[in-house]
């Protein structure tokens, strides 16, 4: 099996640096409002667990083990002072008033011995007790922490016989352990709520400017102008409301302009045609009305590669009437054409740009094909419309290359056919206006496939 090749190189990261990467960002949260809330919550978790260690192995330990030996110490010393006492009246005296003091409840079985021992109960209360007992009771003692749930029974072996004390697990913990651990979670989760809330304001700012960039990306009118969040994020949204302002001024200089200079262009090719006509007929002037139509045919080309349709407003339409329509429109042409149209599917697009995208890349189908087909399919995030077409196709090299302007391939394609290389060109233009692009592929026909994205 052969291993992947690591770079040695000063700086350069070996594979199990970059396997380490890749398992760290799969683990790690996409989004910018968990990974904020992630910086927040790892140190919060880390200063909580660190505060439990030192109170469990620190504190609680030593609050244990002094109620342990307290409990150990009051046993011992009523055992003692049972020892001392002159009659069985003395006793029973002596336990009823250490019982309240101490809160343990005493019993004496007279002239019993002591049972076999118990297994332990595993917990660490009845091991401190065990300790305890063991440093201060001198006298043999059994400890029964399974016969009952809710109590711990010492058993410890006395001349007169063998005394119980039965004591309450309370009595050997205390409530200041459970205080802490509520104490420890309720202000986590108070501090994760309050930077939760703040948080989600500031991510909801940059999501309003990402949607408002994607959707102008995407030539879809965008009414931003509330700027708002931390400085940073107020900085990125005036920059971005000041770069649509001049993108927007930009575009509507180029129309104003192309306006006048179609206007200026028509209004001599009017006259042009107008004096043509007076002349009479003759080859010379049919010779040059040819020309004076081929002039108004390139103008119209020209002006329309240049303006792009930038200037149609967005509408939610339907992608298969929309397609039904084109497909009749190039029928009536002559087209031969089969539609394979998707099921209602409403995008935001601009109709008659992408009737003129459609249009010419059908167009460039026919004329170097025999037959064409038109297909739509929705995909995750929009919709995909191939054109494919039976022709000679385009060589896989050549295919990000027809797409400059201006460009014909004359060895792939018959030169007679005419065209000026805008087609593909206008084609790319108007879809990457909506947000989306112009691929060539391979068809199933055997010719071409233009494929067509466009996103919702």
């Amino acid at each position: 099996m052969n291993d992947l090749p690591i770079d040695l190189r000063p700086g350069r990261p070996d594979a199990l640096e970059i396997r380490q990467r890749h398992w760290i960002k799969r683990i790690l949260p996409n989004t910018m409002f968990g990974r904020s809330l992630l910086l927040i919550v790892m140190p919060l978790v880390l200063v909580q667990v660190i505060s439990a260690w030192v109170f469990y192995a620190r504190h609680w330990e030593t609050v244990a083990h002094r109620f342990a030996g307290d409990v150990a110490a009051e046993i011992a010393m009523l055992g003692e002072s049972m020892r001392l006492a002159q009659t069985d009246a003395q006793v029973t005296q002596l336990m009823e008033q250490a019982a309240p003091r101490t809160e343990l409840s005493f019993s004496l079985d007279r002239g019993g011995s002591l049972p076999p021992a118990v297994a332990s109960s595993g917990s660490q209360t009845e091991e401190h007790l065990r300790t305890a007992l063991e440093e201060r009771l001198k006298s043999p003692y059994r400890v029964d922490g399974v016969s009952d749930p809710n109590n711990l029974i010492v058993m410890v072996q006395l001349p007169e016989g063998v005394l119980y004390a039965t004591m309450s697990y309370k009595r050997l913990n205390t409530s200041t352990t459970y205080i802490f651990i509520l104490w420890m979670i309720g202000s986590s989760l108070v501090l994760f709520g309050v930077a939760a809330i703040f948080l989600r304001n500031q991510v909801k700012s940059l999501r309003r400017l990402a949607v408002a960039a994607d959707g102008f990306g995407k030539g879809r009118p965008v009414a931003f102008s509330k700027v708002e969040g931390a400085l940073e994020v107020r900085q990125a949204a005036v920059a971005f409301i000041q770069m649509r302002d001049r993108i927007q001024r930009q575009i509507r200089q180029r129309t104003e302009m192309l306006a006048g200079v179609s206007h200026d262009l028509r209004t001599p090719l009017t006259r042009m045609k107008l004096a043509l006509e007076m002349m009479g007929d003759n080859p010379t002037v049919a010779e040059l009305k040819s020309d004076v139509i081929e002039m108004e045919h390139l103008v119209h080309v020209y002006l329309d590669f240049a303006r792009g349709e930038g200037t149609e407003t967005p509408i939610e339409t339907n992608i298969a009437a929309l397609l039904q329509d084109i497909a009749a429109a190039a029928a009536r042409e002559g087209t031969v054409l089969s539609l394979d149209q998707p099921p209602e599917l409403v995008v935001p697009i601009r109709p008659n740009a992408l009737r003129r995208c459609l249009g010419n890349l059908i167009a460039n189908g026919a004329r170097y094909g025999t037959h064409v087909w038109l297909t739509g399919r929705p995909v995750d995030d929009g919709v995909d419309i191939f054109v494919d077409d039976d022709g000679p196709g385009i060589p896989a090299d050549e295919r990000d290359h027809v797409f400059q302007p201006f460009i014909r391939l004359d060895a792939s394609r018959n030169p007679t056919t005419g065209g000026l290389g805008l087609g593909l060109t206008i084609a790319r233009d108007v879809a990457r206006s909506h947000g989306g692009d112009v691929r060539l592929e391979t068809s199933p026909q055997g010719g071409l496939r233009a494929r067509v994205h466009l996103p919702r």
